[in-house]
């Protein structure tokens, strides 16, 4: 039962009698409620004097009650039970949306009204009698009082339920873009769902059935609809019941493995698939069918919600002066929205590109107000300008985010990712040390990991630089360094590339059918990194839980069938060959006897070797006269002698010309 009284303006009746008719009902909601019900109020008491007289005296008394009793007792009935009603709300309530609870609620009120009706009898017909007096009210029944309560009840249920059942059933509606559809799940979710659907005063959805895995609900009907089996049977459904254009999952429980079994069951079916917003959306009951969203990669994908240690996160970063490097990138910005969760003293974004810069800094000083936000454009590979901001801004903790990620142009750029990922580093790194700042996290990657790339290998050298520098002479600040694989949606990565590609038509360009990946949602990351970085020492490099590998082959499949699209009919797979610097496999080394757990679950540190600080400072001589070099050679050559496990494998020429060649298709 809805509370509201406004209603509006497009769902409102236009047009024809019935039509005007209804919308005074609705400008006049509570008026017409009102005289509605007291229609059916003396409805009931003359039903109910018609049964009892022809019941008790038959002719002869037909025509003495209705003046002598009926007329007499009519007002006294009319003002008790509208003021029942209206104390129980029950005037308030939108007939279409006449439910269970509005049944409950007439059927107090008419108890209620019962027991007044016996009250006014004892009075006013039993109290005068007993004195000896003449009783005010000279006669009634208790059987005709029992009656008007059972035709209330029934006249007024009724007249709601009939008016839900109209609308919901019985109403001609338009079948213009109306989708049919499957549901999947016949649970609670399931079941409101459908009666949303049947609300709707438009139709969008024509519902063909459902499907649920319980072999104890196939065959039940719901609000109408049949179940026609389980989740298996999709594919034999579809095929029986012509034209589904969607699946709709009705299960808000459902785990990333449960998605994945229905999208790989769905394969081929060029269905599109819709999912409810969360469980708290119907918990609440702010759910409504407007809000079904798209089934996305990251759904599949994503893990179970990361669990801080909240105490120890708000202490690494409440009341403290934080910086972030790369603000603008997508961990950066996502780490600056984590860190304003736990009410930073001043949070100072650091950002080359200004278009990043911008768009975070409005987003956070629109979402937290409270937060002071101090936006800075810098590039960290200038010494100078890093030493002047760190000067006047005085930072308490540092999250170093920016870098240059992308294999492939690193591998044709490697002078600028020297620049960037590993001087860059050094400059932040040194000022931390000069100006006092307590702790410094890195965000690394697992392709430092005996790396097979530029990029890979420039990390390594940050990594070891900033391990190094951890408790060296002078330098108060702690350094942290935080490893993970790929995340899901950061720009440039191989989900926004395919959802282009799918976008055009295709076709969908894989480097390789072996090729594997870890990934993680960019929250996810974000928050083991503040989770690491809270719970480290100083001198750790950091290994975040990835899960499983996913070959990315079937990554481009999923999200292909996710489009309601055909691999092979609609969109091709491509294989394009594996690209300079990258690897078929990475690898996290979250296994052996190097490998430590510490207090949370997902967080692991690595047990590094140490590098010489002499050494260190030599490769970096050498590497700093090379930073205009074009000689990709030589710069390799340097970088294997701080990372001697640097193993620069570009895949044989004729291996990559052969699959673009052939064109290999997925089909």
């Amino acid at each position: 039962m809805s509370d509201g009284i406004s209603k509006p303006e497009a769902d409102r009746p236009r047009g024809g009698f019935l039509a005007r008719c209804a919308g005074m009902a609705v400008r006049h909601h509570l008026a017409f409620n009102l005289l509605t019900h007291n229609i059916l109020f003396a409805l009931a008491l003359l039903l109910a004097y018609l049964v009892w007289f022809e019941a008790a005296y038959r002719q002869a008394d037909l025509s003495n009650w209705f003046v002598r009793l009926y007329l007499m007792q009519l007002p006294f009935v009319l003002i008790v039970k509208s003021i029942i009603f209206h104390w129980m709300k029950l005037f308030r309530g939108w007939w279409r949306y006449a439910g269970i609870r509005d049944v409950v609620n007439i059927l107090i009120a008419s108890w209620l009204f019962l027991l007044v009706a016996y009250v006014t009898v004892g009075v006013f017909f039993w109290l005068p009698r007993q004195l000896g007096k003449e009783p005010i009210l000279k006669t009634y029944s208790q059987g005709v009082m029992l009656l008007d309560f059972l035709a209330t009840v029934f006249l007024v249920c009724t007249a709601r339920l009939g008016v839900r059942f109209y609308r919901e059933e019985l109403r001609p509606a338009s079948a213009d873009g109306v989708r049919r559809v499957l549901i999947i799940g016949a649970g609670n979710a399931a079941e409101a769902l459908l009666r949303e659907i049947h609300r709707m005063r438009t139709e969008r959805y024509r519902v063909v059935g459902l499907v649920d895995d319980d072999p104890t609900k196939k065959g039940i009907f719901i609000h109408g609809v049949p179940v026609l089996g389980a989740v298996a049977d999709i594919k034999r459904i579809c095929e029986e019941e012509e034209n589904i254009d969607e699946i709709l999952i009705a299960v808000p429980s459902a785990t990333q493995k449960e998605l994945r079994r229905i999208i790989k069951t769905c394969q081929g079916t060029k269905l599109k698939f819709q999912t409810l917003p969360s469980m708290d959306a119907l918990i609440d009951g702010r759910f409504i069918v407007s809000q079904f969203r798209k089934v996305q990669i990251d759904d599949l994908l994503g893990r179970e919600a990361v669990k801080l240690d909240t105490d120890a996160v708000a202490k690494f970063i409440n009341g403290r002066r934080v910086l972030v490097t790369g603000a603008g990138g997508s961990i950066g910005s996502e780490m600056c929205r984590q860190i304003c969760l736990f009410a930073p003293a001043k949070l100072i974004l650091l950002e080359q590109a200004e278009n990043g810069l911008f768009d975070i800094t409005s987003e956070l000083r629109r979402d937290f107000p409270d937060t002071n936000i101090a936006p800075i454009i810098c590039d960290i590979y200038d010494r100078t300008r890093v030493m002047n901001m760190f000067e006047s801004e005085r930072p308490d903790v540092i999250v170093h985010a920016a870098a240059h990620k992308h294999v492939p142009l690193m591998e044709t750029n490697p002078c600028e990712a020297v620049k960037n990922n590993i001087f860059g580093t050094k400059n932040v790194a040194d000022a931390a040390c000069e100006f006092g700042a307590s702790e410094f996290v890195q965000i690394s990657t697992d392709k430092a990991v005996n790396p097979s790339s530029i990029m890979g290998a420039t990390k390594r050298v940050a990594e070891i630089y900033t391990q190094s520098l951890n408790g060296h002479a002078g330098c108060p600040t702690q350094f942290k360094s935080v490893r993970f694989g790929n995340v899901l949606g950061s720009s440039g990565s191989v989900v926004p590339t395919f959802e282009r590609q799918i976008r055009r038509g295709g076709p969908v360009t894989v480097t390789h059918p072996e090729m594997t990946r870890y990934f993680m949602t960019i929250p996810e990351a974000s928050q083991l990194v503040l989770q690491a970085a809270a719970t480290g020492a100083g001198g750790e490099i950091f290994l975040l839980d990835m899960g499983e590998p996913v070959k990315i082959v079937d990554l481009a499949r999923d999200m292909i069938t996710l489009s309601g699209m055909k691999v092979g009919e609609d969109i091709d797979i491509v294989f394009s060959g594996v690209r300079p610097g990258e690897k078929l496999f990475e690898e996290l080394r979250t296994a052996g006897e190097d490998i430590v757990p510490t207090v949370h679950p997902k967080v692991k540190t690595w047990k590094h070797r140490i590098v010489e600080w002499e050494r260190i400072q030599q490769v970096l001589d050498e590497l700093q006269v090379l930073v205009n070099c074009s000689d990709r050679g030589k710069i390799i050559a340097v970088l294997k002698r701080l990372v001697p496990e640097y193993d620069p494998q570009n895949p044989p020429s004729g291996q990559a010309r052969g699959l673009r060649s052939v064109g290999v298709t997925q089909k």
